[in-house]
């Protein structure tokens, strides 16, 4: 029988509402927001908008569901878009952007998914006359979820904006988890939001709401957004309960990610110290740890497995790469437990098990 989840280090998707944002959701002053009329929701996207610099904003269930419909608002079928090899958008969307909307994509190798604006700029093809696709989308994603939770450098942001915008190529930015980015470093959400055409970011994961994401852009580009919403699935009634949760999250549980980061870095010191090479603590930015376990002679299924034995439940990314996600929901007692579980197998390889 498998042993009961102790520390849950799958994802920060995992995180529950507290007491207080479920007194907040309960109380929450709804209406019908197919048709507009859902006053927390509009409250919401007006924050959301404002904070990372844009126009207008638009509700969504999904975190996929607000990057496919950036997408789809540059991108028309048969063109393309590029991301980088690792990005959420190609790798953890199920194919959304060729199976709903009829795109292309390609490619570029980013270390630990970190931009380097050269790359995209070199890759990118905006007239590709009658014998190449036309790239008319660049993505990035800010914190990158396979890159270990990597913040992109502000400076080739700037960059690639440069770069693209006198060619006509837009920018969306895929800013999941950019509430961490602005935390680990200080910079405004604006500042990034500024560079890109569309972001979207998530309520969902460590800001602890049960449902959602937003995404924002200029007031013509999020009332088609909205169109294809409909389109997509996606029209929401009385959803002003789950905005609330947004709202919440964003008065309460923004500035407390630092100590998520705080905990994952403790424990990417304690994994160096036990199996060098496994994880580079410098690196480890936000609250996100990847670990190559193949240094202490692991596989990543093995490892999986046998920290699933002792409580800890985790993520193998690669053959030999595991991830490990704080969040809401593992406190510093957790991440003792996690070091406690975790560190000898790193130490004595397979032989712990």
């Amino acid at each position: 029988m498998p042993a009961a989840i102790d520390v849950d280090l799958l994802s920060d998707t995992l995180t529950r509402p507290t007491e207080a944002m479920r007194r907040a959701m309960s109380t929450a002053a709804v209406g019908d927001d197919v048709f507009g009329e859902d006053p927390t929701v509009r409250e919401l996207e007006e924050r959301v908008a404002g904070l990372l610099g844009h126009e207008d904003a638009l509700f969504t269930p999904t975190g996929s569901m607000a990057n496919q419909l950036g997408l789809r608002l540059h991108v028309t079928p048969g063109e393309e878009l590029i991301a980088d090899s690792l990005a959420h958008v190609l790798r953890a969307e199920m194919g959304a952007a060729a199976a709903l909307s009829g795109l292309s994509s390609r490619s570029w190798v980013a270390r630990r998914g970190l931009l380097d604006a050269a790359d995209p700029l070199a890759l990118m093809i905006p007239d590709g006359g009658t014998y190449q696709v036309n790239t008319r989308l660049v993505v990035v994603e800010n914190t990158h979820n396979f890159g270990g939770g990597t913040v992109q450098p502000l400076d080739q942001i700037e960059a690639l904006r440069a770069g693209t915008q006198p060619r006509g190529v837009a920018m969306h930015l895929d800013g999941a988890r950019l509430w961490n980015a602005h935390v680990a470093t200080g910079v405004a959400l604006a500042d990034y939001g500024q560079h890109f055409d569309t972001v979207s970011v998530c309520l969902s994961k460590g800001l602890g709401a049960p449902v959602g994401s937003v995404l924002v852009g200029s007031r013509d580009r999020m009332a088609a957004a909205r169109i294809w919403r409909k389109r997509f699935g996606g029209g929401m009634r009385q959803v002003g309960i789950l905005a609330a949760a947004g709202l919440h999250a964003l008065d309460h549980h923004v500035e407390r990610l630092a100590d998520d980061h705080a905990r994952a870095h403790r424990f990417a010191t304690a994994a160096a110290q036990a199996a060098p090479g496994s994880i580079d603590p410098g690196t480890v930015q936000t609250n996100i740890v990847v670990l190559d376990v193949s240094v202490a002679g692991w596989t990543s299924a093995a490892f999986v497995e046998e920290a699933g034995r002792r409580g800890i439940r985790l993520y193998p990314v690669s053959p030999t790469g595991v991830r490990l996600v704080w969040h809401l929901n593992v406190d510093d007692a957790g991440t003792d437990r996690a070091v406690a579980g975790l560190v000898p197998l790193l130490e004595q390889g397979p032989a712990a098990a």
